[in-house]
């Protein structure tokens, strides 16, 4: 009996063993498909979690850029329909009739909208020249706020005169004489001729200039009223006027 229980003990003890062993194996199967997936998965989300914390420097300075980006444009666009910036092209309307409606100077047209030469916005004088004998100098000066036109000659009247002096062709210039400002144009009067030719001679004390408008046919605006020689002039039928010229020189040439 003591032997069949002898030999018996190590087999139990043998069995229990075994039994054990594979106990320890399934637990450690166990443990590796459960507890060790899901340390695995921990470490996984750990790594997860940490690389966009290591790595992350350029996604938030892309996302703001992007973002400033977007607003931005929503911000440059909006101003054209809407809000305090949307009053911005009123003004812009604002500042281009400016100019139209008054200009620098003031006046309907403005400072750059030119006007024909008169009397209401010149000066005239009338001086008798040595040389060329017989010759008198006319000179009108822009005195308005805008350039002028001094468009073909005067048209003097002497005196009681009924008729106006003729022009002499060839003094025509290649342009309109243009004043802006402040600036003169020139006409010189043949008042007699100089080897005493000249019939109905006669000394006259007023003068009357008449400015021509862009068409040449008749006159326009205010005629002015220069000052002669408290002695007069003398004129006769030889009379004849020059074209308006820009410079003195060339009136004084004819």
């Amino acid at each position: 009996m003591s032997s069949f229980r002898t030999a018996r003990t190590p087999r139990v003890r043998l069995v229990g063993a075994a039994a054990t062993v594979v106990v320890a194996a399934l637990s450690l199967t166990a443990c590796n498909d459960g507890t060790g997936v899901h340390s695995e998965g921990r470490a996984t989300g750990t790594a997860t979690t940490a690389a966009p914390s290591t790595t992350p420097a350029s996604p938030p300075q892309d996302k703001p850029s992007a973002g400033t980006g977007q607003d931005s444009g929503t911000d440059a666009s909006a101003p054209a329909t809407k809000g305090p910036a949307g009053k911005a092209p009123a003004g812009k309307d604002s500042a281009s009739k400016a100019p139209g409606a008054s200009g620098a100077n003031g006046g309907a047209g403005g400072s750059g909208t030119p006007v024909t030469c008169e009397g209401s916005v010149t000066r005239t004088t009338a001086a008798p020249l040595t040389r060329p004998v017989n010759h008198m100098l006319l000179t009108v000066t822009n005195t308005g706020s805008r350039t002028c036109f001094l468009y073909g000659y005067p048209a003097v009247r002497f005196g009681g005169a009924q008729a106006v002096p003729p022009v002499i062709e060839d003094s025509q210039p290649q342009a309109v004489v243009t004043l802006e400002p402040g600036q003169s144009g020139y006409a010189s009067v043949n008042l007699a001729a100089t080897d005493g030719s000249g019939a109905n001679g006669h000394t006259v004390n007023s003068l009357t200039v008449y400015f021509q408008g862009r068409s040449g046919s008749g006159s326009v605006g205010t005629g002015a009223h220069p000052s002669l020689p408290a002695k007069g002039v003398y004129v006769d039928d030889s009379l004849k006027v020059t074209y308006w010229q820009q410079s003195m020189d060339d009136a004084v040439s004819w």
